[in-house]
């Protein structure tokens, strides 16, 4: 179900709770919700959407990609960047990571491991901020 985008700053700047197999409708919604916004959206947290669970999605190309539980394992070549976000309004600058390493659970809350760098990189690192309660 496409979801409205939260704007409250004080329940975005709480921190999500670890995700389970008991929330895969979220997993539904954020589907539906970034594909609704995808003329000004590549990424999106659970909380965006209103749901405080550990789950983003990042639109990868021609695939978007659903992360349950990431966690940044490792990264490198830090640079500093302007970033917008659907949540709020305007760009703020910021300090990002060119390459990362995230561990996470897919769709099948099967673990997996992946290297991601540039633009991709960056969104996660953004949607994951949002899991933290970290807005730019």
């Amino acid at each position: 179900m496409i979801r409205k985008i939260v704007r409250d700053t004080l329940f975005l700047r709480q921190k999500s709770e670890r995700a389970t197999k008991e929330d895969v409708q979220i997993i539904e919604d954020l589907k539906d919700t970034l594909k609704a916004n995808s003329d000004r959206c590549v990424g999106m947290a659970a909380n965006m959407i209103g749901y405080k669970k550990n789950i983003i999605i990042v639109s990868m190309g021609i695939i978007d990609v659903v992360m349950v539980n990431p966690v940044i394992k490792t990264k490198s070549k830090p640079y500093n960047t302007e970033e917008g976000c659907l949540s709020l309004d305007g760009v703020r600058s910021t300090l990002r990571y060119d390459e990362i390493e995230v561990e996470y659970e897919d769709v099948n809350f099967k673990k997996r491991v992946q290297k991601y760098n540039g633009f991709i990189a960056q969104t996660i690192q953004h949607e994951m901020d949002h899991l933290n309660g970290i807005l730019i």
